[in-house]
């Protein structure tokens, strides 16, 4: 076993495992596609050519293929399950490698969090690699469940799984030094250094990239990509379920910038994974689109690959990994096949290999720890004029709103009649009590409310609702199930599902994780959104790193000043 078997095998002295017989090669480094025989031994490719004869030989039969998707940036913790049950879904679809941010586990657990991210990544049928968790939590404007300094992170460092540092959000502090980001930045300063900067321009954005920061998945618009091109960084194009940056930024992409440019998902919830895809969608998209399939299939694999520095994939080539997939249609790329490793892992979407355990070692504590007899959502008012987040359902950036609300008895009260509703974000790692109140615009609920322990970065226990009872019973219906979802109205509960790991995953099969979601979001659309996922949205309507107005459990932030403001105006 190894290298020198390999090598016989590519002499021709000794038989391969695998033949691939013509295969129509979608080579992204010659930028040719072509028809040969691929051969693989010991899950290496090891020749391209006809005369080998393998243990195993498969007719392709003039079908194409391309190497295995990469994801250059996803939260798993974002699909409610753990990385077996997410990597079992993205492989049947052609996606071999995911480099991932455990950041929102790591808000709840710490390194306790990510050590588990790395140890359920060990069961999962992909590769999964991890960026180092640089902001735990995002910012000082929040409470999470723990404090990664500088220090914590450097044992990630020399793990074999950690690529690098994971997207710097806390961008002020980068522009303004602070001592121990700049400690992480230098610690990783080797490493790839993700970034995380929407809508920073001029001055401020040099001083961000001239930190060593070298890519960006925040872009929304093809100048705000361009600008940050220019300078240097390379741009992951995000699609995820709720933040839908693909197609307007479609247009940036040339012959002669692509190969900085990569595909990313983010956050994608289970149906948007089990209905749509993952990069495999962000690819079909492009191309009907009107990109190069070529062009495409690069910023999927190759560019990806070179940028992580994993140059043992992201291409058919002689030496690297046999991650492959096979298919049939160059306009509507679908895995037929899915080699990993030179296995035939998947067929026609359907997994053919599972490595995850029935019963996983890897254990979390609880994590839910909030007294239902301090959750009080009433909102004492000093005017009528408030601040109001301004929501958009294919965003996460929203808008700050200046609005009249009811007041009653003193008391600032929801007003259906102008979609106006009341958001509260509960403290649920310390007990400590704090309670984060404001108002909302555009979930579209008529009554009843929603609630969740997803809350982007510090996954507080976020709930938005009609009234303060819909939204009391919605919360205690969180806080009993140790975490998850709920909708309910008034006094009952309609519907949950529960996330027992760290409040934000389970380990149950996906396809019954997206029956439970899509329920739940059957549920608030009978209590009157007319949002397509407006669980997905309300989780990250406490992401203080995202313009414009947010909502933690310290208070209203406006993103913009980076400050915490008052309600009311």
């Amino acid at each position: 076993m190894g290298v020198v078997d390999r090598i016989a095998a590519a002499r021709g002295d000794a038989q391969p495992d695998l033949v691939l017989r013509g295969a129509m090669l979608v080579n992204v480094l010659s930028g040719e596609i072509y028809l040969t025989d691929i051969v693989v031994h010991e899950g290496t490719i090891i020749a391209l050519g006809e005369g080998y004869s393998g243990k195993q030989e498969i007719n392709l039969e003039g079908r194409y293929v391309c190497p295995g998707f990469l994801d250059a940036h996803v939260h798993i913790e974002s699909s409610l399950c753990t990385p077996p049950e997410y990597g079992r879904a993205v492989l049947a679809r052609g996606i071999t490698t995911a480099i991932t941010d455990p950041h929102e586990i790591a808000n709840v657990h710490g390194l306790e969090g990510i050590n588990f991210m790395l140890e359920r990544g060990k069961d999962a049928p992909f590769d999964m690699f991890v960026m180092a968790s640089s902001c735990v939590p995002a910012t000082a404007m929040e409470t999470s469940g723990a404090t990664l300094g500088a220090e914590d992170l450097l044992p990630l460092r020399d793990h074999p799984q950690v690529l690098g540092l994971a997207e710097m959000m806390n961008y002020p502090g980068v522009i303004y030094a602070d001592e121990d980001i700049l400690q992480k930045l230098e610690d990783f300063g080797d490493l790839p250094l993700d970034g995380h900067i929407p809508a920073v321009t001029g001055k401020p954005l040099n001083a961000y990239v001239a930190a060593g920061i070298s890519s960006d998945h925040e872009c929304t618009t093809v100048e705000e990509a361009r600008e940050k091109l220019r300078l240097g960084m390379t741009i992951f194009i995000r699609e995820g379920t709720t933040t839908r940056n693909l197609r307007p930024l479609l247009p940036l992409v040339t012959p002669m910038n692509h190969t900085r440019l990569c595909f990313c998902t983010d956050d994608r919830q289970p149906n948007s994974l089990l209905d749509d895809g993952s990069i495999d969608y962000m690819v079909r998209v492009a191309i009907a689109e009107g990109v190069d399939p070529m062009i495409a299939m690069r910023m999927a694999t190759i560019n990806t690959a070179q940028y992580f520095r994993l140059y043992d994939r992201g291409a058919v080539a002689v030496g690297r990994r046999a991650d492959m997939i096979v298919f049939s249609d160059m306009n509507d790329l679908r895995a037929e096949m899915v080699f990993k490793d030179g296995e035939l892992a998947a067929q026609d979407g359907e997994m053919l290999l599972s490595h995850a355990k029935s019963s996983p070692d890897a254990k979390l504590p609880a994590s839910m720890n909030v007294h239902p007899a301090s959750l009080d959502f009433k909102i004492r008012a000093s005017s009528s004029r408030v601040r109001v987040i301004g929501a958009d359902p294919d965003q996460v950036v929203t808008e700050h709103l200046l609005m009249d609300v009811p007041v009653i008895n003193g008391e600032a009260m929801a007003d259906i009649g102008q979609d106006i509703l009341k958001i509260a974000v509960v403290e649920r790692h310390k007990a400590s009590g704090k309670i984060g109140k404001g108002f909302i615009h555009g979930v579209g609920l008529k009554r009843g409310a929603l609630a969740g322990s997803v809350a982007h970065d510090h996954h507080n226990l976020v709930i938005i609702g009609a009234d303060d009872a819909s939204m009391l019973t919605a919360a205690k219906a969180v806080i009993e199930m140790g975490g998850g979802l709920a909708a309910a109205n008034g006094d009952r509960v309609l519907g949950t599902l529960p996330l027992p790991v760290g409040g934000l995953m389970t380990e149950a099969p996906i396809e019954e994780v997206r029956r439970e979601y899509d329920h739940l979001i059957m549920l608030a659309q009978q209590l009157g959104s007319t949002m397509h996922d407006p669980f997905m949205l309300m989780s990250f309507m406490g992401l203080e790193v995202i313009p414009r107005l947010k909502l933690t459990d310290i208070g209203l932030v406006d993103v913009e000043q980076f400050a915490v403001v008052d309600i009311f105006v």
